[in-house]
Formats: C-alpha cells, structure tokens, sequence
C-alpha cells in the first residue's frame, strides 16, 4: 500500500477528531438535532460544510502554493503552523482535563433553533463561515500532510474534498444518531474526551512541522 494512503488515513481520523470536538459548530449542530430532529440537523450539517469548504479551500490552496515555491517562507509558514497547533492542543487539553458534561443548552440559551430547512443550513454556514479561527486551524492541519513526499496528482483538492465529504457525512449520521436517547446521553457525558484527544493529536502533528521546518 502507497505511504500516501497512509496519510491519507491518519488525516481522515485527525479531521474526524476535529469534527466531533465539542466547538460551535458540533454544539449549534447538537442542539438542532436534539430540539427539531434528524432532517434540521442535516439541514444544518449541510450548511456547516458549506461553510467549511470554502475555508478548506483558502487554507489547502495557500498553504499548497507556499510549500511549493519553498526556502524561508516555507520554513516560517510551518513553525507558525506549528506554534497554532501548540496553542490550540494545549487548549483543548487543558478543556478535556475538566472531565464535565457539556451542556449545549447553556452555550445556545436565548437562540431560536426552528426546524425549517432553509433556516438551519444558513444558520450552520453561518455559523462556519463567520469564525476566522477555522480557516487558520485547517491551515495548520493540513500543512504536514501537504508536503508529504510522493503524493498523488491532485493532492490538496483529495484532502479538501475529504474535509468537506466527510463533514457531512459523519454530521448527517450524528443528526441520526442523537434521535436515539442513550447514544445523546453519554455523548454529552464524555463529550470533553474529544477535546483531550484532538488536543494531543495536534501537539504530534505540531512535532511534526517542527521536524519537517528544521529538515
């Protein structure tokens, strides 16, 4: 098997991980599957990947034309990444060692969450589209993948299709699963194990832009 699929494994956990941390996006999404049902969560999951596509899209295009043309800018782009992932996975750490239950209901208090269709899907881009910090974030997760040696032709538009597909994917199948009352319930119990192990993941993947910066 090529060492790019590989990778290409790895990434799709990382992203997974990323996709069930309990930030606005899985919270908003949590809570209009669990108010309205099953079809206004996929409404919604629809609506956060559109979102997120478009901020895959800058960070894996900019991230790809900076490693290709290399030298010192490449070198400041990855310890940058690498610093952003330090800061941000040793928040996420730091939220998961307070082992508590996460309470979508006190985080969305005062929003109406209505089931229509249309509403839903602006409110989940919305929700995406308008926090900067996801952008950077895919910048920084996607950057050691990008510059991996022997990659397949149309590398960065695999991984951004990957972002985008599997975002909906597993968001529409989280709409459906939270109909079930015993997979919610324990799902808000440990949601900050997410956080705990996104938050290392991120700390190895900032190893690893140092490693690649300094080779």
């Amino acid at each position: 098997m090529p060492e790019w699929i590989h990778q290409w494994m790895f990434f799709v956990g990382v992203i997974a991980l990323g996709q069930f941390s309990p930030g606005p996006d899985m919270v908003l999404l949590t809570r209009t599957a669990l108010a309205s049902g099953a079809k206004a969560g996929w409404a919604t999951a629809s609506g956060i990947a559109c979102g997120l596509g478009v901020h895959a899209l800058v960070a894996v295009t900019g991230v790809a034309m900076v490693l290709e043309r290399g030298g010192w800018l490449m070198r400041c782009l990855l310890g940058l990444a690498a610093v952003y992932l330090i800061y941000l996975g040793t928040l996420l750490i730091r939220s998961g060692m307070r082992s508590s239950a996460l309470d979508v209901d006190a985080q969305l208090r005062g929003r109406t969450l209505e089931g229509h269709g249309w509403r839903c899907w602006k409110r989940g881009f919305l929700c995406n589209i308008l926090n900067p910090k996801v952008a950077v974030f895919l910048a920084g997760v996607t950057a050691p993948f990008l510059s991996i040696a022997h990659a397949p032709h149309g590398w960065p538009l695999i991984l951004w299709l990957t972002v985008v597909l599997e975002g909906v994917v597993l968001w529409c199948l989280w709409s459906s699963a939270l109909q079930w009352s015993q997979i919610k319930m324990r799902y808000l119990k440990v949601a900050h194990w997410f956080d705990l192990a996104f938050g290392v993941v991120l700390l190895v993947l900032a190893g690893a832009l140092i490693w690649s910066a300094a080779a």
